[in-house]
């Protein structure tokens, strides 16, 4: 068809990262077969004419970025390659980042890649892979598979959905080699190369089924378990660019609190969500992200461990319990929690119960060390705060008779803390005598945040107390000589959280 009234269906050669690694699908047709571009049902233009698709394949200045400097974690991740390469030589390891994800019709989630992958190359494309092809001299070849720069010749660019001008611009396979230190390749060229592995493979799952469909009759659970064992073990141990973005995060969260802290009647006039709001805008100012959903906790919703609907009142007289951390770019996160009284001052209550929870934190975090056992902080946290309870007669002691049947359990309700890092609670996969039966190390950053909780509907406690909970966390990182608070920075004692708000209401 000719003329301005000419109208085409544009068809370009594409395919998804699934579809590529399907092995359904024949190889030769997905090399080969011309798509339409899927457009929109009540998409406002019914085509595109012919002299429009040629007008847009040209006239587009070159924006290769050509002196790219390698990431500040290259070396890190180099290292961190050579390690998961010791492990399993002779074996081709396979870590995918994932894919986008549905919220709504045709809008996505905002991507988050697998943390394995990030820890492993420093980048956070959807679709990206890893592959680690082994030597046979020994040791194994890197490469990231990733898409690369929308094709302009067949409007893709600008048509598909995913295109770089309705997304954003993507690095190019030589300017993503550059960034990330390992050769880049097309990842819709992996089908081929998975389908006709041979011998031992390994994948992180759970990430991307397309990858997962091209290796089924290749991999195992147990080995691939292995892997993500291998991998979660890994990160118990931070290295220094590890350590600085943990202390960035932390840097970041504590001026959140301050935010949180100036802006509490404002909260007190809506709701908790502002709060909430208030404590993401620092976040995705300064970071990537919270680290998870804001736990933004006033009054008796304080005593729900994972309270993020955060749509409650804000009353001057309660507490606020507020748990929340900024998510650095690298995806390292804070998790750090204050308890606050919303009119700045604590009653003679909660001041009690406050300074039990702070004599627990204060055991706890001097019970962590090198050499330690990880469970130390834990126990001795759990031992004040089962004294506390005998103390006040809401438990029959002695103490030990307590700890034994962990009968404190029905208000302290959780552990003492968890490894931090790359997810708020890193390191989950890691085996438990590695972990939680494990012995402390310098470089490793965990939490320690007892609680008291005290349930509304309690009916074992007397009536004052209902209603009240109270934590306090902070982020430890384990040091050659002893332990580092990186949240320091924020009060605990309760006079100097008074003094804190005073200052900052002032």
């Amino acid at each position: 068809m000719e003329g301005v009234q000419s109208r085409t269906e544009p068809s370009i050669r594409r395919q998804t990262v699934s579809d590529a690694l399907n092995p359904e699908t024949p190889e030769e047709l997905v090399e080969t077969e011309e798509e339409p571009i899927k457009q929109r049902k009540n998409g406002l233009y019914p085509g595109v004419s012919d002299e429009l698709a040629e007008s847009m394949k040209s006239g587009w200045a070159d924006t290769e970025l050509r002196d790219l400097e390698p990431i500040e974690q290259a070396g890190h991740t180099a290292a961190r390659r050579a390690a998961l390469s010791a492990r399993f030589p002779g074996e081709r390891l396979v870590v995918p980042a994932g894919n986008l994800k549905t919220r709504s019709n045709d809008t996505e989630y905002a991507f988050r890649a697998s943390v394995e992958y990030a820890y492993l190359t420093g980048d956070q494309t959807e679709d990206g892979v890893l592959v680690m092809e082994p030597r046979r001299t020994g040791g194994h070849d890197a490469t990231i598979y990733l898409l690369p720069r929308s094709n302009r010749e067949n409007g893709e660019f600008w048509l598909d959905g995913q295109g770089e001008l309705w997304v954003g611009r993507r690095h190019s396979l030589t300017e993503a080699g550059k960034l990330y230190g390992i050769p880049a390749a097309d990842v819709r060229e992996l089908t081929g190369k998975l389908r006709e592995a041979t011998g031992p493979v390994r994948v992180v799952r759970g990430f991307d089924a397309g990858v997962e469909a091209a290796l089924t009759d290749k991999v195992t659970a147990e080995r691939d378990e292995e892997l993500r064992v291998f991998l979660s073990e890994a990160r118990l141990v931070k290295d220094e660019f590890e350590v600085r973005e943990l202390q960035k995060a932390v840097d970041s969260t504590v001026r959140g609190f301050e935010d949180v802290v100036k802006v509490l009647d404002k909260a007190e006039a809506t709701s908790e969500r502002y709060i909430e709001g208030t404590f993401f805008l620092r976040a995705r100012v300064e970071g990537n992200d919270i680290g998870y959903g804001s736990i933004c906790a006033a009054g008796p919703h304080a005593t729900t461990l994972h309270w993020v609907r955060n749509d409650g009142a804000v009353r001057s007289g309660e507490l606020l319990l507020l748990d929340a951390g900024v998510e650095t770019h690298t995806y390292y996160t804070a998790d750090v929690t204050r308890t606050l009284p919303i009119n700045g001052r604590f009653d003679a209550l909660q001041k009690k119960i406050y300074d039990a929870v702070y004599e627990a934190q204060e055991a706890g975090i001097a019970a962590v060390k090198p050499g330690g056992k990880y469970r130390d902080f834990h126990d001795a946290a759990q031992r004040v705060l089962a004294e506390k309870l005998v103390e006040w007669g809401l438990v029959e002691g002695p103490v030990e008779r307590v700890l034994e049947l962990g009968l404190q359990r029905r208000w302290t309700l959780h552990g003492t803390g968890h490894m931090l890092g790359m997810d708020v609670h890193d390191c989950a996969a890691a085996r438990t005598e590695t972990y939680v039966d494990g012995t402390l190390e310098p470089g490793m950053c965990l939490t320690v945040e007892p609680g008291l909780y005290f349930q509304a509907d309690d009916l074992t406690v007397p009536e004052e107390y209902r209603g009240i909970g109270v934590r306090i966390e902070d982020d430890i990182l384990v040091t050659e000589d002893g332990n580092r608070n990186l949240s320091a920075a924020l009060p605990r004692r309760s006079d100097e959280v008074e003094l804190w708000m005073a200052k900052l209401k002032s």
